[in-house]
């Protein structure tokens, strides 16, 4: 049998994919009340009154990934059936468990369907990683080492820089924009702006977050000409993930929407300085990644709220796609202060 070492990467995975699958089951974690029902009456509930094929579908795809994730890291060799087991018996006691805490959410309503279709999902993704894990960690290991930096905690700052992608999904925010905390804590944007000094804010905010983006990424990867072709790929791969976001949350006419001209002007002027900054030594790198990441994350929360934000939360307002822009929002507006600790922690470390 094949031995493969596992990186740490899918440990990693698994538990911000974890964390993501909690939040979006669980929002939006208000409004809490007991109706005297047992949390576990759902078991024995009979078939629910109302359901769709889409929302089979999501409940199973959705934890496809988090029992092939949690297979992997739980085995120090891929291709052993009881990581497999372990991992898919992990998934559906998550999924269990948070069925059983829905009973006492008012927005949610705890169901044996969305537990079968979540069970079913994570016993497929287990029986993946048992049956093909082992080729796909080989290959997660040779890109690795082709192209990550050998620095300390990387895979933290690749899963980080993952979750950076999935805020770009939602077109609520500007564009890169990060660390609005506004909305989590109940303030409100109590400033009016003329148009010129949204203009530049707007640019100021684009401009921060795509240095900040771009010494990330550039600090994690190794060599000097691969890692510019593949930092450019990500950041065109992350304006992709932009309008295709905003095509299917207001339309395939909406998917350019977020291009405005400050956000052009922004990127313009944020390729032009990082250009420069890449060739500065590491320690330099991350320092300046962490000043404009915080300058961002202070600019965007003086900005007035996105006048596209009403158009999108009108068109998602149904079922998952609902659940989906709340956990958007919330790793939008966290993102900053949490990558924030890791670059000083890597700071330290080189």
């Amino acid at each position: 049998m094949t031995t493969t070492p596992i990186t740490p990467l899918p440990r990693y995975l698994a538990l911000a994919y974890l964390a993501l699958v909690i939040y979006a089951s669980l929002h939006p974690f208000s409004g809490w009340r007991d109706l005297g029902l047992s949390p576990l009456a759902f078991l024995d509930a009979g078939w629910p009154r109302y359901w769709t094929s889409f929302d089979l579908a999501v409940n199973v795809l959705a934890y496809v990934p988090l029992g092939y994730l949690l297979a992997l890291a739980l085995s120090r060799h891929a291709g052993r059936p009881l990581p497999a087991l372990l991992g898919a018996l992990v998934a559906i006691l998550i999924s269990f468990s948070v069925e059983a805490v829905q009973t006492w959410l008012p927005t949610r309503v705890a169901s044996n369907l969305d537990f079968a279709c979540n069970a079913t999902g994570a016993v497929l993704g287990a029986i993946a990683a048992w049956q093909s894990g082992t080729r796909a960690l080989e290959w997660l290991g040779r890109t690795e080492r082709r192209l990550v930096a050998p620095l300390p905690h990387a895979d933290a700052g690749l899963v980080l820089l993952g979750l950076w992608l999935l805020t770009q999904l939602s077109p609520e925010t500007l564009l890169f924009g990060a660390g609005d905390l506004r909305q989590l804590l109940g303030f409100s944007s109590a400033i009016a702006y003329a148009a010129p000094s949204f203009f530049a804010l707007e640019v100021a905010i684009t401009a921060c977050n795509t240095v900040a983006i771009g010494l990330i990424a550039r600090t994690l990867l190794s060599g000097r000409r691969s890692a510019v072709a593949v930092l450019l790929a990500f950041v065109l791969f992350a304006l992709f993930v932009r309008a295709l976001g905003a095509a299917v949350l207001l339309g395939p006419r909406e998917a350019m929407a977020w291009l405005t001209p400050g956000a052009g002007l922004g990127l313009m002027i944020g390729a032009i300085l990082l250009a420069g900054l890449l060739f500065l030594p590491n320690n330099w790198r991350i320092a300046f990644a962490g000043l404009t990441l915080m300058a961002g994350a202070v600019l965007v929360n003086l900005a007035p709220a996105n006048p596209y934000s009403a158009a999108a939360l009108a068109t998602w307002r149904q079922g998952h796609f609902l659940n989906f822009n709340g956990l958007t929002r919330v790793v939008a507006a966290l993102w900053p202060f949490l990558t924030l600790p890791y670059l000083m922690l890597l700071g330290r470390r080189l």
